[in-house]
């Protein structure tokens, strides 16, 4: 049992390194273009030097509502992480950790309409690219979206014994 909670605790440690890794770093969406590599994220748009990403009208509310969810994820993430480490010490042994997978299933939710919303409203929107395809950032929000939900589970699931 030990090696089952040491287990889930390095892949929820790892979760919440991805997801600040994916909402920090400006490559969500990467192409070509007469200026070389332009690659361009929640926050920054990048040729070499970082600009303010372009967004205008509905695309701004679209945008600020990913940013939002992918920073609730990281916070919901990291409570998740400390009520984990709080419910081992505190819980009786037979207990389940119902409050830290119920709160990782919120950052699984946050996630996914984080990343959903980027999928619907900015993908597509990438006309002065040539090649234009999704970064290791767009990829790693996935792989969060994946862990939480698992993590989640499991520690619905899981009993200390």
């Amino acid at each position: 049992m030990l090696v089952l909670l040491a287990g889930i605790f390095v892949v929820h440690i790892a979760t919440v390194i991805m997801l600040f890794v994916s909402t920090i770093v400006n490559v969500w969406m990467v192409g070509s273009s007469t200026l070389g590599q332009i690659s361009s994220g929640l926050w920054l748009l990048c040729n070499g030097t970082c600009n303010q990403l372009p967004v205008s009208g509905d695309d701004e509310t679209s945008l600020r509502a990913v940013q939002a969810f992918m920073i609730l994820s990281i916070i919901f993430s990291v409570i998740a992480l400390i009520m984990f480490i709080v419910q081992l010490f505190t819980l009786e042994k037979g207990k389940r950790f119902y409050i830290t997978g119920a709160i990782m299933l919120v950052c699984w939710m946050c996630i996914l309409i984080a990343v959903s919303i980027y999928t619907a409203r900015f993908t597509g929107k990438m006309s002065e690219f040539t090649n234009p395809h999704h970064g290791y950032c767009f990829i790693l929000a996935w792989i969060c979206f994946c862990f939480s939900f698992i993590i989640g589970i499991l520690y619905l699931v899981l009993r200390k014994k």
